[in-house]
């Protein structure tokens, strides 16, 4: 198994070698870098260049690590039970498998993606420490093993909200994805949009990074942002004139909400605006 992209994910080479080396070394490939970079959509092209499943555990702050492996439903059992459900006698009938139970038993070895893992609670990656490492856990409600048919490919995504353990980091092969640069922006652009005009994109690329680099901006705006607004100016037919002036007292670019996502930024450039306009009449 081998990993060289697919024509609709533009990786990197140092991002080919990171899932290349994880699956090679079979252990877990944690991803960090900024939302919007593609981390999560990584697994899902992983898994389709390899021709293999994807099995994908989307954590919530709520989330425990045993809801991985399986949870035992005994209040549904109670209650059957009461209403003198045969069912009852078998206790496999209210185990709900998690995600973990059902990457180890696919017959193909699957992808399983554990996607924003530093939501959950800080223990819960300790939490799953065993049976990442062994593949396999105990089903106490049955006595039964349940163990990995063959190991799955397992990718991490986090987002850096929180730190992670290094017991856990010490278990993991570690990438971090860097913000793409403009030539590689211009790939990812060409692939989501053929044929797209060059000019209107050089021009939008101008105002994108220009955006980022704007001192005291609170969330820079990401690659999907970037995607987003360049569907609206299509669909607006905007032109690339509109996009190239640098009048500084117009300094909020058009449909600016696909880029600015918090009233803050938009405050940040609304001042900056009024600035420059103060200035040039002074």
């Amino acid at each position: 198994m081998k990993f060289e992209g697919t024509k609709n994910y533009v990786a990197t080479e140092d991002l080919r070698v990171a899932v290349n080396a994880a699956i090679t070394l079979e252990r877990p490939l944690l991803v960090k870098g900024e939302p919007g970079t593609g981390k999560t959509v990584l697994a899902e092209e992983v898994a389709q260049a390899l021709d293999v499943p994807l099995i994908e555990w989307h954590i919530k702050s709520t989330t425990k690590a045993q809801q991985g492996l399986y949870e035992y439903d005994a209040v549904s059992r109670l209650r059957d039970s009461q209403l003198g459900d045969e069912r009852v006698k078998d206790i496999s009938n209210y185990i709900d498998k998690g995600k973990l139970w059902e990457a180890f038993t696919s017959e193909t070895r699957p992808i399983l993606l554990i996607d924003e893992i530093d939501k959950a609670d800080i223990e819960f990656p300790n939490d799953l420490l065993l049976e990442l490492d062994r593949m396999e856990f105990f089903v106490y409600e049955t006595g039964e093993k349940v163990k990995a048919k063959q190991r799955p490919i397992v990718m991490i995504t986090s987002n850096n909200e929180k730190e992670l353990p290094d017991a856990f980091l010490r278990r993991c092969f570690f990438h971090y994805i860097n913000f793409p640069d403009r030539e590689t922006m211009e790939e990812i652009v060409g692939v989501h949009f053929p044929g797209i005009k060059q000019k209107l994109v050089a021009e939008a690329l101008n105002v994108f990074f220009e955006v980022r680099d704007v001192p005291g901006l609170k969330k820079k705006p990401s690659t999907s942002e970037l995607l987003d607004w360049l569907k609206l100016l299509l669909v607006e037919d905007i032109d690339e004139s509109v996009l190239r002036e640098r009048d500084p007292s117009k300094l909020i670019p058009p449909l600016h909400g696909a880029l600015l996502k918090n009233e803050q930024d938009v405050h940040l450039f609304e001042r900056l605006a009024f600035l420059a306009r103060r200035e040039r009449n002074n």
